[in-house]
């Protein structure tokens, strides 16, 4: 029956599910705005990289180029580009460093699979194509590794430096980069190299002073000072106990109170407390302590002032307030156990050191335990810094250092820097493609086409000719130097081993293997939809 003249058409309900142009429009926009969070990040790459300013909601100011902090306290809002922030974070959590590579090889791979969506390429052939030039360009990258030994300490400390290159501090390279190594060194234990731990390793922000006083200290530091005015600074052949209960007078529940009418119960109630508080000075006294750690409480003070007095005339040190995510730190490094009661506190239960002394670090004063009986495979690092931004920019890089010599732990192979292993991986995947048909030759010469976004990154940053570089790279490659790479100090092609630009194997690996499975995740993507909240 046909219509009546002049009432509308009513679409069919099934025919929104048959607009084909949605799901290519989803993909469009999700590709544009990872690429648009790639962008963003893409100009801090490498040590000619530029720093980014990241001002909070309350005001405060952070000055850094590390990919990671600066994604992370980006305000993202749509879905994909959310996706590269986890990426970024992925990348830190594996490796440590490299996590602005992975976006920008990420935002590359991106770009390249919308001009293979404009050749009318499935996205799942795409997708799997990636996954296996990700998989060719991993072995290559193998191939291209020179093995290391872990005592050779010359090697370890040019990869560390490469890392503080590319930062804020890079002037200071020489000094960090020795202690980063030095540090994970002690916290791994032989046979266990897999499971470094970098929790074992404090680093201890100090304001005041430069970065050229960054120490590492071989024992352990408690961020606050000794309590009490007449207790002695410095104890020699020091016995430490570390007690998790309070030396004060205890305290009714929340709900609970006490009512003194007359001053015969209020002198008693003194007494009973004094007497209390001196039972257990005496108890820690015939145990021989001379140095006491107490934990924080949140009930009541840690240590009341009339123990403080009872502690100064027995010539005990206090450390009160010790945090309680430290005392795992702290049992660790002095090979101890935390003393739960009053009953356990012996002799046997204390820690020998040969000195424990208060220090004065920049602004703050700190409390210092050197020459442990027994120490656990833990190492304290003071960072110094003369301002806020600078402090917390050091310790930023210190930990990429760290993280970059624990790669080199778990894995113990290295490549070269400098956009090599990128411009090497292109063309080979570039040579493989060649041998192909189909559909994958295209996703591999597009995938190897992509790879070169670092070197040109690389260049364009330092302020040279990307096209020209990338060109001149890709021949002197192409004529058989694999270590070839982009001297940014010299704005020339130069063999990077020679310039002791190197980087770990696990960090080249981990970036390109989590870049594309991020890919292969958007283009996989054909719809958002919205939950009820």
């Amino acid at each position: 029956m046909a219509p009546k003249s002049g009432a509308p058409m009513v679409k069919p309900k099934s025919a929104a599910f048959k607009d084909k142009s949605k799901p290519a429009d989803v993909r469009t926009s999700n590709i544009n705005a990872a690429k648009a969070v790639s962008d963003a990040i893409r100009t801090s790459l490498g040590p000619r990289g530029m720093d980014k300013m990241i001002q909070s909601g309350n005001g405060e100011v952070s000055i850094t180029n590390d990919g990671a902090t600066i994604l992370k306290q980006m305000n993202v809002i749509h879905p994909a580009a959310k996706m590269l922030v986890e990426l970024s974070r992925a990348q830190d959590v594996e490796a440590g460093d490299g996590t602005t590579s992975v976006v920008v090889i990420a935002g590359a791979l991106l770009e390249a699979s919308e001009k293979l969506l404009q050749k009318g390429i499935h996205p799942t052939a795409i997708s799997d194509s990636f996954q296996r030039c990700a998989s060719k360009a991993v072995n290559i990258l193998t191939e291209m590794s020179t093995p290391i030994e872990l005592n050779d300490r010359e090697t370890l400390i040019k990869s560390a430096s490469t890392s503080l290159n590319s930062k804020v501090v890079s002037q200071h390279s020489s000094l960090l980069a020795p202690i980063a190594v030095d540090s994970v060194l002690t916290v791994t234990e032989p046979g266990k190299e897999s499971a470094v731990d970098l929790k074992n390793i404090k680093v201890i922000q100090s304001l005041g002073g430069t970065i050229e006083d960054t120490e590492m200290i071989n024992g352990l530091v408690f961020t606050s000072r000794a309590s009490g005015s007449n207790a002695p600074k410095k104890i020699e052949k020091a016995k430490i106990g570390l007690i998790q209960f309070c030396i004060s007078p205890p305290k009714t529940d929340m709900d609970h109170s006490v009512i003194v009418s007359d001053y015969a119960a209020m002198d008693r109630v003194l007494k009973e407390e004094r007497a209390y508080i001196l039972n257990i000075v005496k108890q820690i006294k015939k145990a021989g302590c001379n140095v006491l750690l107490v934990q924080k409480s949140i009930l009541r003070d840690a240590v009341s002032d009339l123990a403080q007095h009872f502690l100064d005339k027995i010539k005990c040190l206090v450390v009160k307030d010790v945090e309680r995510e430290d005392i795992e730190f702290v049992c660790k490094t002095l090979s101890c156990r935390p003393i739960a009661s009053l009953d356990h506190f012996v002799a046997e239960s204390l820690v020998n050191a040969d000195l424990v002394e208060e220090f004065a670090s920049g602004t703050n004063k700190f409390v210092k335990i050197t020459g442990i009986q027994n120490p656990g495979r833990t190492i304290s690092i003071i960072c110094r810094g003369s301002n806020k931004l600078v402090l917390e920019e050091a310790a930023r890089s210190l930990h990429d250092a760290l993280c970059v010599v624990r790669c080199l732990v778990k894995r113990r192979a290295q490549i070269s820097g400098g956009g090599a292993p990128e411009i090497e991986m292109a063309l080979q995947l570039a040579a493989h493609a060649n041998t192909l048909d189909g559909v994958d030759a295209y996703c591999f010469r597009a995938f190897a086409e992509a790879l070169e976004v670092i070197p040109s990154t690389l260049a364009e940053n330092a302020g040279l000719n990307p096209i020209a570089t990338v060109t001149e790279l890709r021949n002197r490659h192409a004529l058989g130097e694999k270590t070839a790479g982009i001297n940014v100090r010299k704005g020339a092609i130069t063999d990077m081993n020679a310039e002791h630009v190197v980087q770990p194997l696990l960090v080249s690996i981990s970036a390109i293997s989590l870049a594309t499975e991020t890919v292969r995740s958007i283009l996989k993507i054909d719809d958002i939809v919205n939950t009820i909240s």
